[in-house]
């Protein structure tokens, strides 16, 4: 039987042998995220998410674990539930503050969100400076993480969260007082 090591090697120029990877592991990867989420779908994605992170970062795989790739696949997985994570944290503080309601928090109602709250954001973003306009809109609008946010503006992380940040809180402070956005 070929090592893992000797696959993820291969797995640098051969996608072939990065499937042979997954094929080993994709079971094992699925059942620590459900164990986590206890949520099917979340643990698919969440799944999917690792072997999609292990693909890019195969180059830097490096054998410690006697020819294992198990160690290097959960240190990825634990890292993405963990990314997870805060990024559900993130997205429900920010509802929250804002006032708007989770579509899971609507599940079993036959009820349509009221989308009133959104009188007025257009014209409220439009107001932002370029700066914070443009790093709300990736953040927000496009999804992207700070990283990315932070490369397509080509600004340190630190400056993408802090723009980000200045961006919401003038829209909100702007949403809460409607004559500020005319």
């Amino acid at each position: 039987m070929i090592t893992d090591a000797t696959l993820m090697v291969a797995a640098r120029d051969d996608a072939a042998a990065f499937r042979q990877i997954y094929e080993r592991y994709a079971t094992r990867v699925h059942g620590y995220h459900l164990r986590r989420s206890r949520d099917q779908d979340a643990a698919y994605d969440l799944t999917a998410e690792t072997f999609a992170q292990a693909w890019l970062c195969r180059a830097r795989f490096h054998d410690r674990a006697n020819g294992s790739a198990g160690p290097w696949l959960f240190a990825i997985a634990r890292h993405v539930l963990l990314q997870s994570v805060r990024r559900r944290r993130l997205e429900d503080g920010a509802c929250q503050r804002l006032g708007v309601l989770q579509s899971r928090d609507l599940e079993g109602s036959a009820a349509q969100p009221d989308e009133h709250w959104l009188d007025g954001l257009d014209e409220a973003l439009a107001t932002l400076p370029p700066a914070q306009y443009e790093a709300v809109f990736l953040r927000v609008v496009e999804d992207l993480g700070y990283d990315d946010v932070a490369e397509s503006l080509d600004i340190s992380p630190e400056a993408a969260r802090v723009r980000v940040h200045r961006g919401l809180s003038t829209l909100r402070d702007r949403i809460d007082s409607p004559e500020a956005t005319r």
